[in-house]
C-alpha cells in the first residue's frame, strides 16, 4: 500500500494536477473538496472525501480511515474582486477552515504539512523580483487570510512540532500535457482560459482590466508557472520534508515559485494569437480593485533547495498546454 497523502482542494484546478503528481511519485493521494467551486470529475486519482474543513468530526473519521503521512493543503477562496468586497468570507473560508484543518492534522500526529501559499502576501512591491524575505503587505483579505495560515503553521511549528513547507507564487497557469485534468472554473477569472474563451467565441471579447498601467504597454504584469511544474514543486517539498530537512523539526521553511520574468496582459494574448493562429477578440475595461501593478517571483531558494527546475513555463508551452485542454471542453458538461 502507497503511502498516503491528504489533499484538500483536490478536486479543484491546483489540487487535481497536484493528485496526478502524487500518483506518479508513489503516493496515494486522498481528495478532500466541498465541491463548491471542485470538480467531481477531477478526482482520478485516489479516493473521494465530500466534505467541508469545518466539519471537524469528517475530517477526524478521514485522518482514522486513511491515515495520511502528510496533508497538502489547496482548499481556499481565491478571488481578488470578492476578498475586497466580503472579506469576512476570506477571513472565514481559509483562516477558520484552516485552523480546524492544522488542529486535526496534529491531533491525528500527522506532522508534515504542504501549504499553498500566495505571493499575494507581498501587495504591490513594484519594479523588484519577490523572494522568501520580503516584506509582506497584502491589498486585500485574500493575501492577508494566506499569510495568517503561514503564521498559524509557524506557530503550531514551535508549540506542536508540526513541519511545514509553504509555496508562496502567481499566477498558475496552463494545464496537464496528457489531458486528463485542467483549468476549469465557473465562473471563470484566470486570464489564459478567459483567453481562449474569447478566442472560441464563448465571450464577445476578453476585458482588459486597465490599460493605463506605469508599464510598457499599459497592462499589468504577472510571473506565470505551468501548473505542472508548481506542483512538481510541490511533490520536492513533501519529500523533503519526509527526509527531516528544514531548519529545526517543528519549523517552518519558505519558497516561492516563479520565473522571475514577468508577462503583461497585452504579452499574454500575443502569445494566444500565435498559438491558436486567431485573433483574440479585446476591450478595454477599468482597472479592478486590489490589483497590483507588476508581481514577479522569483525561484531562487526552490530551485537550490528543492532542485525545483520550472521547465515548462514558458509562455508559448503554457498556452499551447492550456489551449488542448481547453478544446476538450473542460468538466460538467
Amino acid at each position: 500500500m502507497p503511502p498516503t497523502v491528504l489533499v484538500t482542494g483536490g478536486a479543484g484546478y491546483i489540487g487535481s494536477h497536484a493528485c496526478k503528481a502524487l500518483k506518479a511519485s508513489g503516493y496515494l493521494p486522498v481528495t478532500y473538496d466541498s465541491l463548491v467551486t471542485g470538480w467531481r470529475e477531477a478526482v482520478k486519482f485516489g479516493p473521494f472525501v465530500h466534505g467541508d474543513l469545518m466539519d471537524r468530526v469528517l475530517l477526524d473519521q478521514t485522518f482514522s480511515e486513511y491515515q495520511p503521512i502528510a496533508v497538502m493543503h489547496f482548499a481556499a477562496l481565491s478571488q481578488v474582486g470578492e476578498a475586497m468586497s466580503q472579506p469576512g468570507k476570506y477571513w472565514r473560508g481559509n483562516v477558520c477552515a484552516s485552523l480546524n484543518l492544522i488542529e486535526a492534522t496534529i491531533d491525528a500526529g500527522v506532522r508534515d504539512f504542504v501549504f499553498s501559499s500566495t505571493c499575494a502576501t507581498y501587495g504591490d512591491q513594484d519594479g523588484v523580483v519577490l523572494d522568501e524575505g520580503s516584506l509582506q503587505a497584502p491589498l486585500n483579505a485574500y493575501g492577508a487570510s494566506k499569510r495568517a495560515i503561514e503564521d498559524m503553521l509557524k506557530d503550531f511549528g514551535a508549540s506542536d512540532g508540526l513541519n511545514s513547507v509553504i509555496f508562496r507564487y502567481f499566477n498558475v497557469a496552463s494545464a496537464d500535457p496528457d489531458g486528463e485534468v485542467g483549468e476549469f472554473h465557473q465562473p471563470e477569472t484566470h486570464l489564459v482560459p478567459l483567453i481562449l474563451d474569447a478566442v472560441e467565441g464563448k465571450r464577445a471579447a476578453l476585458t482588459v482590466h486597465g490599460t493605463d498601467y506605469p508599464t510598457e504597454d499599459g497592462t499589468c504584469i504577472r510571473d506565470y508557472v505551468h501548473v505542472m511544474d508548481l506542483v512538481d514543486a510541490h511533490v520536492l517539498g513533501l519529500n523533503w520534508l519526509r527526509a527531516g530537512n528544514g531548519p529545526t523539526r517543528g519549523g517552518t521553511e519558505v519558497f516561492c515559485l516563479g520565473t522571475g520574468k514577468g508577462f503583461s496582459v497585452r504579452e499574454v494574448i500575443s502569445a494566444a494569437d500565435s498559438i491558436t493562429n486567431r485573433e483574440v477578440p479585446t476591450q478595454e475595461g477599468p482597472r479592478r480593485a486590489g490589483d497590483a501593478v507588476k508581481l514577479v517571483s522569483g525561484s531562487e531558494q526552490a530551485s537550490k533547495v528543492l532542485g525545483w527546475k520550472p521547465e515548462r513555463s514558458t509562455m508559448p508551452q503554457m498556452v499551447r498546454d492550456a489551449w488542448r485542454w481547453h478544446q476538450i471542453g473542460g468538466y460538467g458538461g
